[in-house]
């Protein structure tokens, strides 16, 4: 059995391709950060193209935007998540010890049954943890302004980012066209309606989901901060942003807020249940509300199968891998389901389809009966 020719040269691409996806992988990130934004900007740039702006430089002006709202965010932001993780990382100890007196109370079976086999740490491994992860911070952030390696990343994620980002915007729906050209015109239309599919999911999905996260992280941050519990926007922003992965937001969000609370608050059992229901009125607020009015139905991509591939891909390329994991997940979902209703139709057809004049077999005729001449 031989391979077709087109198709053994599309293979011949992949595999280059992932090959270089591997040995490339510690110089990609910029780029890839670049295609990706540049497609979530490119309708905001056809919007502004439509009321007569020039499209290279509605492209400038949008990433300008944007890097000056995100500097500003991270030059704000950046002093307060430092030194509220500084201080978690201070009070680690102390709730690694009080939780470890809870679980060994003897008038709290149950308790000791869950936790306390799994709590006998020593006070001097919980103190060098923290001076670990105390130190390892200064470390970072020293880094970030003084380290060659650190600094050469940063300035490539502002350089090569932005550069990326407008030539993909402003020759944007030239690529589409040469890309359209390349098509075999036999089967050009099926390539054009699995495009516009995998188009759909993956800007619906990716777009709505970075929304949804932003809503949840500001809910979170917000709420735990009310209830007066440590480290709270630390949690919240953390639990809100990860929650882009299914389920990861909500699990280590409301294991680590409920720790911090028992550590906090015990024995009133108030604010544990204030946490967790935050937490589970945050997960359905952004299942039966949010999901349904900004990503909508459309978008079928299984949440186990996209939590699968964002850590298989993850995994294999790194950063890149987290990148191009939705639209890898989702490229596949559409192609396979693509494949599946033209196998069914190609079934269907077969069985139902009438027999060709020609090849009608003598005794398909009745015997003295005459086939119908038909009309000329």
């Amino acid at each position: 059995m031989t391979v077709a020719r087109p198709t053994a040269f599309w293979i011949t691409i992949a595999v280059i391709v992932l090959v270089m996806l591997v040995m490339l992988r510690e110089i990609l990130p910029p780029f890839a950060i670049g295609m990706a934004l540049a497609y979530l900007l490119v309708p905001a740039v056809d919007r502004l193209e439509r009321i007569g702006i020039n499209r290279g430089l509605a492209a400038l002006i949008l990433i300008l935007v944007l890097a000056v709202g995100f500097v500003g965010l991270l030059l704000v932001l950046l002093p307060a998540l430092v030194g509220e993780l500084r201080f978690f990382l201070d009070e680690f100890p102390r709730y690694v010890t009080r939780v470890q007196s809870l679980a060994a109370d003897t008038g709290r079976p149950w308790l000791h049954r869950i936790m306390g086999q799994e709590l006998r740490i020593e006070e001097s491994v919980t103190h060098t943890v923290a001076a670990m992860g105390s130190a390892w911070l200064d470390d970072l952030v020293r880094s970030a302004w003084s380290g060659g390696k650190a600094l050469l990343s940063l300035l490539s994620l502002l350089v090569v980012v932005p550069i990326v980002s407008i030539y993909l915007l402003t020759d944007w729906d030239r690529m589409i066209a040469t890309i359209d050209d390349w098509m075999p015109a036999k089967h050009r239309e099926d390539v054009r309606a699995v495009g516009r599919e995998i188009h759909d999911t993956v800007a619906g999905f990716v777009r709505g989901k970075i929304v949804i996260c932003l809503i949840l992280a500001v809910f979170y941050a917000t709420a735990l901060r009310l209830t007066g519990l440590n480290h709270a926007i630390l949690i919240g922003l953390t639990a809100g942003l990860i929650s882009f992965v299914p389920y990861l937001g909500l699990g280590v969000g409301f294991v680590v807020a409920a720790c911090v609370a028992i550590a906090q608050f015990w024995p009133d059992w108030t604010p544990l249940a204030v946490v967790a229901g935050i937490f589970l009125l945050g997960e359905t607020i952004a299942d039966y509300v949010l999901s349904p009015r900004i990503i909508g139905n459309r978008v079928k991509l299984n949440p186990i199968w996209l939590m699968f591939a964002l850590f298989a891909f993850g995994y294999l390329f790194g950063f890149v891998g987290l990148v191009i994991a939705i639209p890898l997940a989702a490229s596949l979902g559409v192609i396979l389901r693509f494949a599946m209703r033209k196998s069914l139709v190609s079934t269907d057809l077969d069985a139902t389809a009438p027999f060709a004049p020609d090849v009608i077999p003598p005794k398909a005729v009745a015997p003295g009966r005459r086939e119908r001449q038909s009309p000329e």
